[in-house]
């Protein structure tokens, strides 16, 4: 069947052995509804950077996004690096269409939140007082069953939630930030859009 080029009834191990055998590799494509896995990953990324800004921008925030650093060897890109001048607060914002490892985000978010005050500072001369960090994930069910299971670590790291996290990015003060849950407006049948703020709710 494999000289045939017919694979439908060959499980993939089999397929790797004979592969092996021959000193080649197999590469897996994986599609979505006609489309490649790695490009609509990046389109739900950049549709939720896109509604974070316009949330931020409106609540009176100046944003920039994709804000690149390499400092002493750390290198990286702020998803939305986000300025209030009333409350001169600078505000790392963590991005997340896809939260997978919760240690390896709350690494990389450390990071980029250390060094952030150099980078606005440099770059947009924002001289900031004090700093804060939003993880800002896909209001879905598996992101809202990962941020439960995680909520021993992430309490420490995002103590505000829901309304209280919403109505502290209107009003800042120097306390720190937590998570903001956005619609996936990638694709609109799957929640409504969170995008405009809105009247204050219990979490």
């Amino acid at each position: 069947m494999l000289e045939g080029g017919h694979l439908d009834a060959v499980p993939l191990r089999t397929v790797r052995t004979v592969l092996r055998a021959l000193d080649a590799s197999e590469h897996l494509d994986i599609r979505w509804r006609g489309g490649a896995l790695d490009r609509l990953l990046d389109e739900r990324h950049a549709t939720l950077v896109g509604e974070c800004v316009t949330w931020l921008m409106d609540a009176g925030w100046q944003t920039q996004v994709e804000v690149t650093y390499s400092i002493y060897g750390e290198r990286g890109s702020i998803d939305v690096l986000g300025w209030h001048p009333a409350a001169n607060i600078l505000l790392i914002v963590e991005v997340k269409s896809e939260l997978t490892s919760i240690e390896a985000t709350l690494r990389k978010h450390d990071e980029k939140c250390r060094l952030a005050p150099r980078v606005a500072r440099e770059r947009f001369d924002w001289r900031s007082g004090a700093s804060a960090r939003l993880l800002v994930a896909t209001s879905d069910r598996t992101t809202r069953r990962r941020v439960q299971r995680a909520a021993s670590v992430l309490d420490a790291a995002y103590p505000m939630r829901g309304g209280v996290a919403r109505t502290w990015l209107r009003a800042p003060t120097a306390s720190p930030v937590g998570i903001l849950m956005l619609a996936d407006t990638s694709q609109r049948s799957r929640g409504r859009v969170l995008g405009r703020p809105r009247a204050p709710r219990t979490s």
